[in-house]
């Protein structure tokens, strides 16, 4: 028999002559077997590995020409990989002494590295991760898990999937390129696999195939596989190390401003790989790390998709969600109809017991002393060998107590048929025995269910919730496990959570009583009343309780016994769970109906010692031994030590889990090794089963006389078509599957497709099977709607015309009847995912990641596959817990083979992939992964990976199409269809300014101060707070005319008329005054923030920048802030010697100027107000004297502005309409302003509301930051707040300032907060201004009789419009929560004076009612242009004289850059007109142009910031059409990537755009302006430019 010698060790250093391909001797073999054992279970470490292999072999291999041995070695070992010489075709054989085994198949490796091999040139760029969150915090991470902790699903990872591995690249003439080769590229090869395939030990002779063939085969196979694995290493050639991000400098202290520049945290890093200069998408070169990758994940993505979809569904309105379309060439079934196929009946048998419990009795009063079951501890030895006798006692004395010795109130607790919790420990089957027969005997069910080991395990609250839905209300369990139970303070086993109240009672002797002589328990004959109920989790994770009824129970052993041949006093050795399916039907039922002994082998005890089972076999002679294929594969590991080992006792091997595709080579490899010892192959029978219909169906034992064993090699394309297709095993994706033997006596199977009404299949296609028989479930308890699906299903004829009038139990198996009427099973309902239309198994996908080389970086039996619904299909996420010690870029690298190798294989994309630390999955009872559970922590993000890789781009099909722009509408047909549909054009104005009385006398703000100063002297018009509430400062008219002569005097001797000045102080009197003082002298004076002694390195050069546009000859400031101008620290951030003139103000000579300066015209420039816009544009707007003044009036006006009034201001007082309500509505209007510096709120976040309360302001102005930090700050402090007396019931109104659509949930969030406190729900509302003009609305509220009488606007209106309209900018109004509808505030009433009409953006003509549109502003306050825009002037010539190209082309009207829509109310105004109200959008600048859509990036942000409770904060931006979505994360670094996947999902679900990179960083980096608007562009600038220091960096792919 030929043997496949895998060293690739050998095969590569056979290389450079064609060398004969070696076989070292055996022993050699088996210590390198037991080398790569102890590696695999991590008894060794890798360098130790590394340092003995090399010793074994270093006697085998030719010293390669002119190289150092020793290099060799390091050579080889860097890239063991293995590369396979095929053995002769027809007998392969499995190689046997691996560590894995279990998933083997040599050719679905083959096909995983062949799959591999045609993905070569890919390069995927690798997300960039801060070196803290590498480092994994908890203890427990760094204890490996139990690998071989297989259990029930841990069968989930045995199939045949051999290891792939791949032979390194050789040039043939030379030797060392492959070693130069490594070095170069990660200094690391991760080629290598960490098994290596020997012949089996036993003394066998092994041929090998002659030099040529195998050489020739290695050729083959390596050029694929070594170019696909060279080409895998260079991948990372330029980024292999993630930025050292340690050596940061400290964090600047956070300030109310963030910097207007994105911050520069710590100094820029030098990196010391080559970055090369790359160009982007519009040929822009970039130099920097992150576009690089980006530039690669671009790369990817031009590559071609799948096939285009031809058609599309509406999903409720214009964006079509494509449809998947059937592919007309796929395959369908052309078989018959398939007919049910019959068991042979059931045989009638003489003195058969009419039910289990009177079998026990049988057998405990005529064969007492005969041995019944076997206990043994974790060494092996028994412990306890219970007798028939024994049993029937001690279970008549427990039956005796239930019934009558538990009572409350002299109730009894318990009556027959009621349900009782069976909690009884693996290593225990003694106890549990008893118990089950007990409650048999007492007419109680028994529910036995895991021994909960936390009050938190995975699943244990549906568990709870079974136990609460049967009316459990008693636990029974063994003392040790009792006191191992989690307690409660009181000594009381704690409440589990979900868990129902309940009593443990302990069921050991010394708590049961023994029966009176007149007692006997009820035998009665089996009837369909309750026996037990047996606990199963579905693929959601909600358990149900299946009902197995007495006559079912009892028909399911007769079954048994006939299909096993089971006779009396058999001995059968059971590793399987004795507590449900098929370890409680053989181990503890069907045994005691026919007097067998069983020896139960704990889990606990093959975890230690893999082979006890066979052990056990040989010691006690048994017959029969009930295994899964895990426990053949275990075995497998262990069995070198032993020689004298004998299976030849087995008549039967009963594989439980014979269904599972990989089973196969399990049981192949166990024959393989074990047939030496004895083990005949027909004794091997694999079963399938399930918990609804018990046993379906089971291989007979070889004295039935049945067909021999059938296997099918199946197209994996096929089968995800439900139709069976045979295939060669030369092709790439095939699964291989054999037979699970004849269905159940009794019994009658058919085959159902899965959807839908259950049609019969045709003999070719892959349904559910399903089956009538005596020996089924009955029902999920109190279930009875599923229950009717599932264990009443009728199956149907093509006809409709059912096939028989016996309902069927759906089995949830999926399969197929082959030749000799032999069942196959192809998989289960559970694994089942249906992607695109077609179905793929869990389990397969599981096989095909694991065969690619996967022993380095996860673990084995711990890798999950599920799907998640996202955008209305399935997406397929593999979850796998990490090794250790693997490395960033081998982790990544593996991940990105998955990918590949389950693309090419299953011809499906996975969505995301993570890899957790290790034992952090959720555990199943039995150590297998908790798959539900995972799926639920994904979902929440909860899961906190340490790799995540998400490919949505390439697994999204089924996006809407990307808008094609319509040719546009002319705007006179647009004016034509509006007035044929009835609406009117959108404009509207505020009231006229004409017949409004006012002091119309002063053109110019300095000479209303100059009056109010002779009028009013002593009148209080300013009064500072700082940050402990008390007065900093005051001013009177007079003061201010007195301070601002000074400064005139002193700026009249030194500059000349229409000099510009940068006026650099902080929020306070001094600001106001040298305003006023540069207007006295005939200056035009800039307002600067000034720089935060902190933050100077980004604050410095934007007052630097503004300094210069604005082209000032003089700064005036502090005597402090002069000194930090030219300071050091200043010197490393700007030129200090470029500054010009520096006037300190703080000492001015008590001067009085000569004489004042008059302006010639009111259209001179009287200041300039520069701002950084939201999109980073520093853009300065000019405002004229007429213009200055006209805004104070509307604004006194519209607020009811008089000196009586006081009004309190949290704003910044740097530009917009903070500047004009700090420096010039008080002088204007006469009234008090109390100035709160919003930069004091840091400190005291109650500052501003408690100085509104203190000074019962009516009337009050804040930014959206200064809102925010009162909701965060103070919310949970109102309490306090009004024990010191705060009271808003005083306020009228409240405006929020800002230039931006209006934040509804932060108003809402405050108004809601501060109700407490008095604030009126209608007190609240926004204002709208933006450059071209900074006051276009300001809804002041009027309470009471003022409304009726005065100029009461309305309450601000919302709106609900459908966001999918907004991105083709239509409005479409809908009902409140409606799906995807967007709440939309009115931003406020239009001031006096100020016309507002919404125009097309392309063609400039006018839009009705309700239309979206920019909104152009026409007003004697607006700007009259811009001074200087820092960056893009051409583009904002037009903004201020703009014209309608069709109607009223005539005005001039100034573009304010924002989209909105005017909507005519039902409310009307104070002169009875219909109120319109003004809906602002968002700015044009901001929005994001994605597959020809306009998206609003705060709709975005909005979403992103609702899917996670630790997203604090998030900011979205576009890059070369790739989305980036950056996150603030506050809470731990540990959940940095559960964002990615939630990021991702929301925005696919909510806005069908896939995230291309994701980003996230500490909580404050997302820079801020003074308005709390977030400055993206400052924030992708620093993205770039790789400044952010990122927590974690993903790149879709």
């Amino acid at each position: 028999m030929a043997e496949r010698t895998t060293s690739g060790l050998l095969t590569m250093m056979l290389e450079p002559t064609p060398a004969v391909a070696m076989t070292l001797p055996a022993e050699v073999r088996e210590k390198l077997a037991e080398l790569e054992l102890e590696l695999s279970e991590g008894d060794i470490t890798q360098k130790g590995y590394e340092k003995k292999r090399g010793k074994l072999l270093a006697p085998y291999i030719p010293q390669i020409q002119g190289v150092d041995p020793s290099l060799q070695i390091d050579n080889r070992i860097q890239a063991s990989s293995q590369a396979v010489l095929p053995g002769s075709k027809h007998n392969k054989s499995r190689a046997s002494n691996t560590r894995d085994e279990r998933f083997r198949s040599d050719l679905h490796t083959e096909a995983v590295q062949a799959a591999l091999a045609k993905y070569k040139e890919r390069k995927m760029p690798m997300p960039s991760k801060r070196r803290s969150v590498l480092v994994q915090s908890s203890v427990e991470a760094c204890t490996p898990p139990d690998t071989s902790s297989a259990s029930e699903d841990e069968g989930s990872l045995r199939r045949q999937g051999r290891l792939a591995t791949s032979t390194p690249y050789q040039g043939h003439g030379h030797p060392a390129v492959e070693h130069w080769f490594n070095r170069v590229i990660q200094g690391s090869s991760t080629s290598s696999s960490a098994s290596s395939t020997s012949s089996h030990p036993g003394g066998r002779s092994v041929t090998t195939t002659t030099n040529t063939t195998a050489h020739a085969a290695l050729n083959a196979n390596a050029a694929a596989t070594a170019l696909a694995d060279l080409m895998a290493h260079t991948q990372l050639d330029n980024h292999s190390a993630p930025p050292d991000v340690t050596g940061l400098s400290e964090r600047s202290s956070l300030h109310a401003e963030r910097p207007q520049v994105a911050s520069v945290r710590g100094v820029s890093r030098g990196y010391n790989h080559h970055t090369s200069v790359m160009e982007t998408a519009d040929g822009v070169p970039v130099n920097s790390r992150v576009s690089s990758k980006i530039q690669q994940l671009l790369n990817t993505l031009k590559r071609p998709k799948r096939p285009p979809l031809r058609e599309f569904f509406v999903d409720d309105f214009e964006e079509l969600l494509g449809v998947q379309q059937p592919d007309p060439n796929q395959p369908k079934p052309e078989g018959q109809q398939m007919s049910p196929l019959e068991g042979e009946p059931v045989g009638v048998v003489n003195k058969w017991p009419p039910s289990l419990p009177a079998a026990l009795q049988r057998w405990g009063t005529t064969q007492p002393k005969s041995p019944c079951l076997t206990a043994l501890d974790n060494s092996g030895k028994p412990v306890y060998t219970l007798t028939y006798g024994k049993l029937w006692t001690r279970s008549q004395k427990l039956a005796y107590t239930l019934l009558n010795k538990l009572s409350t109130r002299n109730e009894p607790l318990l009556m027959p048929g009621d349900r009782v919790a069976l909690v009884f420990p693996n290593n225990d089957p003694v106890m549990f025995m008893v118990a089950f027969y007990g409650c048999l005997l007492a007419e109680l069910v028994p529910v036995p269910i895991e021994v909960p080991l936390t009050r938190k395990d995975a699943g244990s609250q549906q568990i709870g919730f079974l136990l609460g839905s049967c009316g459990v209300t008693l636990a029974l369990t063994t003392d040790a496990c009792q006191k191992g139970l989690p307690k409660a303070q009181t000594g009381e086993v704690a409440t589990f959570k979900g868990w129902p109240r309940l009593l443990w009672f302990v069921t050991d002797g010394k708590h049961v009583v023994k029966p009176p002589k007149d007692w006997y328990p009820p035998i009665r004959e089996a009837s369909n009343d309750i026996a037990y109920i047996e606990y199963k989790t579905s693929k959601e994770g909600s358990t149900m309780g299946i009902t197995v009824s007495h006559s079912a129970m009892l028909a399911h052993c007769h079954a048994l016994t006939q299909a096993c041949g089971y006779t009396e006093a058999e001995t059968i050795t059971n590793v399987l769970d004795f507590k449900r399916e098929a370890g409680l039907w053989h181990g503890v039922l069907t045994s005691v109906m026919n007097r067998m002994h069983v020896i139960s082998i704990p889990y606990s005890l093959m975890k230690v010692n893999p082979l006890s089972w066979i052990q056990k076999v040989h010691t006690y002679k048994a017959r029969v031994a009930v295994v899964k294929s895990r426990d053949m594969h275990w075995s497998l590991l262990a069995q070198r030590d032993q020689r004298d080992i004998s299976l030849s006792s087995l008549r039967m091997l009963i594989v439980a889990d014979g269904a599972n595709p990989w089973s196969i080579s399990s049981c192949d490899a166990f024959l393989n090794v074990f047939q030496a010892r004895g083990l005949r192959p027909e004794v091997i029978c694999p079963c399938a089963s399930s918990s609804e219909a018990m046993t379906v169906a089971i291989r007979r034992p070889p004295e039935m006389s049945v067909p021999p064993p059938g296997k099918a090699v199946l197209s994996m394309g096929g089968l995800s078509h439900s139709v069976i297709r045979v295939d060669t095993e030369e092709k790439l994706s095939v699964l291989t599957v054999q037979d699970v033997g004849q269905v159940m006596p009794g019994a009658v199977v058919c085959v159902v497709r899965v959807d839908g009404t259950p049609y019969i299949c045709q003999t070719d296609e892959v349904g559910e099977i399903c089956v009538s028989s005596g020996s089924t479930g009955v029902a999920y308890y109190g279930l009875p709607g599923m229950t009717k699906n599932v264990f009443e299903t009728i199956p149907v004829v093509s006809s409709g015309l059912p096939i028989s009038d016996r309902p069927f139990t759906r089995t949830s198996l999926l399969g197929f009847v082959g030749p000799d009427s032999l069942v196959f099973v192809v998989g289960k309902m559970d694994g089942l995912m249906v992607v695109s239309g077609r179905r793929h198994n869990a389990d397969d996908v599981v096989a095909t990641a694991l065969a690619v080389e996967p022993m380095k970086f996860v673990y084995r039996g711990r890798i999950a596959v599920f799907s998640v619904s996202v955008l209305h299909d399935e997406r397929i996420v593999v979850v796998a817990e990490q090794r250790p010690d693997a490395s960033e870029e081998d982790s990544f690298q593996w991940m990105s083979r998955v990918l590949q190798a389950i693309d090419s294989i299953h011809q499906v994309g996975v969505y995301c992939l993570a890899l957790v630390p290790a034992n952090t999955l959720p555990k199943a009872p039995l150590g297998g992964i908790h798959i539900s559970e995972t799926k639920q922590r994904f979902l929440e993000g909860a899961l906190h990976p340490c790799n995540v890789l998400m490919c949505p781009h390439t697994c999204v099909t089924n996006l809407p199409k990307p808008r094609q722009k319509q040719p546009e509408v002319s705007p006179a047909s647009m004016i034509v269809g509006n007035l044929v549909a009835g609406k009117r054009i959108a404009q509207a104005c505020g009231r006229d300014v004409a017949q409004l009385e006012d002091n119309e006398q002063f053109l110019y703000i300095q000479d209303v101060l100059q009056w109010r100063a002779q009028a009013t002297p002593d009148h209080p018009l300013f009064l500072v707070l700082n940050a402990k509430g008390t007065v900093a400062s005051t001013a009177s008219c007079l003061q201010l005319h007195k301070r601002a002569e000074r400064v005139a005097a002193a700026l009249m001797g030194r500059l000349n008329t229409g000099d510009h000045v940068a006026l650099v102080y902080p929020p306070g009197i001094d600001l106001i005054a040298t305003f006023y003082g540069c207007l006295y002298a005939g200056c035009v004076p800039v307002t600067v923030r000034p720089p935060h002694p902190q933050n100077l390195a980004t604050t410095l050069p934007t007052v630097k920048m503004i300094v210069e546009v604005s082209k000032s000859v003089c700064i005036l400031t502090t005597q402090a802030i002069t000194k930090l101008l030219k300071s050091k620290e200043a010197a490393a951030a700007v030129d200090i010697k470029s500054w010009p003139m520096v006037l300190d103000t703080d000492d001015l000579p008590r001067k009085k100027s000569p004489q004042m300066y008059k302006p010639p015209t009111p259209e001179m420039l009287a200041y300039l107000d520069f701002s950084v816009s939201t999109t980073g544009i520093l853009a300065g707007v000019k405002m004229s004297h007429a213009a200055t003044s006209a805004l104070c009036r509307s604004i006194k006006l519209q607020c009811e502005l008089y000196p009586s009034r006081q009004i309190a201001i949290c704003l910044d007082p740097y530009c917009g309409l903070g500047f004009a309500l700090w420096c010039l509505c008080s002088v204007y209007s006469g009234h008090q302003s109390i100035l709160v510096p919003p930069l004091e709120l840091e400190s005291n976040a109650s500052l501003w509301l408690a100085a509104v309360s203190q000074y019962k302001v009516r009337v009050t102005f804040c930014s959206y930051s200064v809102m925010e930090m009162c909701t965060k700050g103070l919310g949970s402090q109102t309490e306090a707040l009004r024990l010191r007396n705060v009271n808003l019931s005083c306020v009228r109104t409240c405006m929020v300032v800002a230039e931006e659509r209006p934040r509804i949930a932060l108003t809402q969030s405050f108004s809601k907060i501060f109700k407490d406190l008095g604030l009126s729900p209608r007190a609240v509302s926004t204002t709208f201004g933006c450059r071209v003009n900074v006051a276009i609305c300001l809804q002041p509220n009027r309470l009471g009789k003022l409304a009726e009488q005065g100029t009461a606007g309305p309450d601000p209106t919302t709106v609900y419009v459908d966001m999918r309209a907004l991105r083709h900018d239509r409005v479409r109004l809908v009902e409140k929560g409606s799906p995807h509808s967007l709440p939309l505030m009115e931003s406020g009433k239009i001031l006096p004076g100020v016309k507002v009409i919404i125009a097309n953006t392309e063609t400039k003509g006018p839009l009705g009612d309700s239309h979206l549109g920019e909104v152009w502003v026409s007003s004697p306050h607006n700007a009259t242009g811009y001074y200087t825009v820092y960056g893009e002037e051409a583009l904002h010539a037009d903004h201020f004289n703009t014209k309608l190209s069709f109607g009223d082309t005539q005005s001039v009207w100034a573009r304010t850059g924002y989209l909105g829509f005017l909507r005519r109310t039902e409310l009307t105004d104070a002169s009875g007109e219909r109120h319109d109200a003004l809906y602002v959008v968002g700015s044009l600048d901001e929005t994001l142009e994605l597959r020809g859509m306009r998206y609003h990036p705060i709709d975005i942000e909005t979403s992103v910031i609702r899917s996670h409770k630790s997203i604090a904060e998030c900011a979205v931006f576009t890059w070369t059409n790739l989305l980036v979505v950056v996150v603030e994360l506050e809470g731990s670094e540990q959940e940095a990537l559960d964002l990615v996947a939630l990021v991702t999902n929301v925005v696919l679900e909510e806005h069908y755009l896939i995230v291309g990179v994701v980003v996230v960083v500490d909580p404050g980096v997302i820079p801020i302006n003074s308005r709390g608007e977030k400055q993206r562009m400052h924030l992708r600038d620093g993205f770039l430019a790789d400044q952010l220091d990122p927590i974690y960096v993903a790149y879709n792919m």
